[in-house]
């Protein structure tokens, strides 16, 4: 019996970047080479999520103090 909680197993599948096979370690990437540029796409701003230009802004949440 192992100290190890319970994972599901793990599947290699080609690395997102290289299309290598990815590797336990850096999952889903092969190598932290290939981690490291998509994290710099991320914080550089090449990657966003997709908003229609229809939508409404989002609102405080916050309640209206209460008017006398």
């Amino acid at each position: 019996m192992t100290d190890e909680p319970d994972t599901p197993a793990y599947r290699p599948r080609p690395c997102p970047e290289c299309a290598r096979m990815s590797l336990r370690a850096y999952d889903p990437f092969c190598s932290a080479r290939c981690k490291d540029i998509d994290l710099n796409r991320w914080l550089s701003g090449r990657y966003r999520i997709a908003v229609r230009d229809d939508e409404e802004p989002a609102e405080d949440n916050e309640p209206s103090p209460p008017k006398h």
